[in-house]
């Protein structure tokens, strides 16, 4: 048992690069709670395994007092002169107190302490590994679904996608291959566990990192990302070379490197607009495919503005349900209030403003639902101004100004 017992401890140490001495010292502990268990001993004991041969002896360790009161743990100093003169009060003095069928015992336990000891080292070697995945892309496949989660295959662990980083029109069958954000790595009791996203804004930086060279070199960087996953998104990208179009670099030709991502996220659409130092400018940028006439800042809110649009703009600059004002102010961290050309005029000047009292509403990205389907019912280029104000005042809505707030959370 004893040169097995060795072989098993190297080749342990050469396959999971677990040192010897950590097993060793492991194994000794187990043996001294294996002993006490099997033969109801209460003494203080010690393990000792010898490296070189294999040998396993067990000890029972007395303390030299002037008068023993508990055999177990102590031995008198008048018995400890007999064994040795040399010994003192204080001193600890080891007895050999190995059973005959310790072997049995202790090959038993040594096979426990190997196999706890393979997990945990498996453990760590994984969680080492996936730690370094973090904030990374990786790909994986679908190997099982129900109503709480999705399980994917990294290769050496499964990772859980939650509900909330499910995209919600995506569908998920095993065996599915896709490309998926690791948002946190955690080492817990029961071994690593790796949470992966397909919602992350950050999972478009990476996507676009893998198609893009001039991303992954540092030439073009993105800036900005807002996202409504499985909709629409949109990017803000700079370039730090006046020879490069960001915009164009990113897009590829004829939109290839653009569609492989659009591909991957399953025709979620993409606006990629350039970046500006400029917050007039940039706005004017967030808000496309909508034309935009002028940008006014709020003196006492930096962080707010108004947007004047032309009065066949305005449906388009908000978007369907309000998501192409929401993700603008995602994008760019302002908030913004869309106004039509005629609205705005109206506000400069009061005086030719027709009788119908201005009504604003103030309203967060989310609850643009039922106005904006009303906007996008009437959202027509053949339509003229006249026809799209009758709707408005059939409905209630004329001179209403749609006000958005930025969420937080934008990407470095």
């Amino acid at each position: 048992m004893s040169k097995k017992l060795l072989q098993a401890f190297e080749a342990l140490e050469e396959d999971k690069g677990i040192k010897k001495e950590i097993i060793i010292e492991a194994l000794e502990a187990a043996l001294i709670s294996a002993y006490k268990r099997h033969y109801g001993q209460a003494q203080n004991v010690m393990v000792e395994f010898n490296d070189k041969k294999g040998d396993i002896k067990v000890f029972a360790v007395k303390e030299v007092v002037e008068t023993s009161l508990d055999d177990t743990q102590e031995i008198s100093l008048k018995d400890a002169l007999e064994i040795n003169r040399a010994y003192e009060i204080g001193d600890k003095i080891k007895f050999e107190v190995t059973p005959k069928n310790f072997g049995r015992i202790a090959a038993q336990t040594a096979k426990q302490v190997i196999i706890q000891r393979m997990r945990e080292a498996e453990r760590s070697m994984i969680y080492e590994e996936y730690i370094g995945y973090e904030d990374e892309l990786l790909s994986a496949v679908v190997d099982r679904v129900d109503h709480r989660f999705v399980l994917v295959n990294l290769g050496r662990i499964q990772a859980a996608i939650m509900k909330s980083d499910q995209i919600q029109s995506e569908e998920y069958s095993v065996g599915k291959r896709l490309k998926v954000y690791v948002s946190k790595v955690d080492n817990t009791t029961k071994g690593p566990q790796v949470l992966v996203s397909r919602t992350h804004p950050n999972l478009l930086k990476r996507l676009f990192e893998q198609e893009v060279p001039e991303i992954y070199d540092g030439v073009v960087e993105i800036m900005s990302v807002a996202r409504e996953a499985g909709d629409r998104s949109k990017l803000a990208v700079r370039s730090y070379d006046a020879n490069i179009d960001p915009v164009g670099t990113c897009v590829g030709p004829k939109g290839q490197r653009v569609q492989v991502i659009v591909d991957e996220l399953n025709g979620e659409n993409m606006d990629i607009i350039e970046w500006h130092e400029d917050p007039a400018e940039y706005i004017k940028q967030a808000l496309k495919p909508a034309e935009v006439l002028d940008v006014i800042f709020n003196e006492n809110d930096s962080q707010s503005c108004v947007v004047v649009v032309p009065d066949t703009q305005l449906s388009l600059a908000i978007g369907k349900r309000g998501q192409n004002a929401r993700l603008a102010a995602k994008l760019t961290g302002y908030r913004i209030d869309i106004k039509s050309e005629k609205d705005w005029e109206s506000m400069q000047h009061p005086e030719l403003a027709s009788e119908v009292t201005e009504e604003v509403i103030a309203v967060e990205p989310e609850q643009l639902s039922d106005e904006m389907d009303l906007v996008d019912s009437i959202d027509q280029p053949t339509f003229d101004e006249e026809t799209v104000e009758e709707a408005l005042v059939e409905e209630g809505l004329s001179d209403v100004t749609y006000s958005l707030e930025p969420e937080t959370g934008l990407l470095d």
